[in-house]
């Protein structure tokens, strides 16, 4: 779906304005955010106490929070797309806006933090991680997914993906990847000791999902497929989750 003025640089905000009407879709732009919000929510413990708070850092338009329900959390989502937090309060999210690199929320106010699918699109990504251990309580847990600073993610997730219909062209930036070593190292110094594993969709449902998008009316024929889910791999050369527990 192309941006209908200017084009504009990879990695902009503004792009997640046009797309605004694809959140929501299954099968849309954002269909792959569907899935790792459900697999985030799995490393996700469920609330050790009343009121718990789960900060959502990048929360989009709230893709979370239907797999929350009943973990007993209060979910508050930040985020700096206006249009996006709008749909994020309709599905029953506490919405901020900000900056993941300021976050304008008190020390050790959370419970939890995740960070889906967001480090790789922010400036500077250890000020990002600074202020998410910021605001983790001590023996909180920390959950986030992003993408790997190698060749071959950079190959996929960009130049291949972008090759599909339907797949945003431009969202990433691949010079903002994330090292994973980088980045155990990072949350080391914040105090959270995150232990990583590599991640990717089913082939079979990933499959029936391009297809679909190519040949809708053939995969309507065939009947709908169950959605695509994340899975653990033995690599996390391309896409990885992290999770870890800040210290005392």
């Amino acid at each position: 779906m192309p941006h209908q003025g200017p084009v504009l640089p990879r990695n902009d905000p503004r792009q997640y304005d046009d797309l605004a009407d694809e959140w929501w879709r299954p099968d849309g732009a954002f269909a792959m955010l569907h899935w790792l919000a459900r697999a985030r929510a799995a490393l996700v413990p469920p609330a050790r106490r009343p009121g718990a708070v789960l900060v959502d850092v990048g929360c989009g338009a709230g893709l979370l929070a239907p797999h929350l329900v009943g973990r007993g959390y209060r979910h508050v989502g930040v985020d700096l797309t206006r249009s996006a937090l709008a749909q994020a309060a309709a599905h029953g999210v506490t919405v901020v806006n900000g900056d993941a690199s300021a976050l304008p929320l008190a020390d050790a106010c959370a419970d939890v933090v995740t960070a889906g699918e967001l480090l790789e699109h922010v400036p500077d990504w250890r000020a990002a991680v600074a202020e998410a251990c910021r605001v983790l309580a001590p023996g909180g847990t920390l959950v986030l997914d992003t993408l790997n600073a190698t060749a071959l993610s950079r190959l996929l997730a960009v130049r291949v993906a972008e090759l599909f219909r339907g797949v945003p062209r431009g969202i990433h930036d691949p010079r903002l990847f994330v090292d994973s070593r980088a980045l155990v190292r990072e949350c080391a110094r914040h105090g959270v000791r995150l232990r990583i594993r590599g991640v990717r969709p089913t082939v079979v449902g990933t499959g029936w999902w391009l297809l679909g998008r190519a040949y809708p009316a053939l995969v309507r024929r065939a009947g709908r497929p169950a959605a695509p889910r994340i899975v653990p791999t033995w690599s996390s050369a391309v896409l990885y989750q992290g999770r870890g527990v800040k210290d005392g």
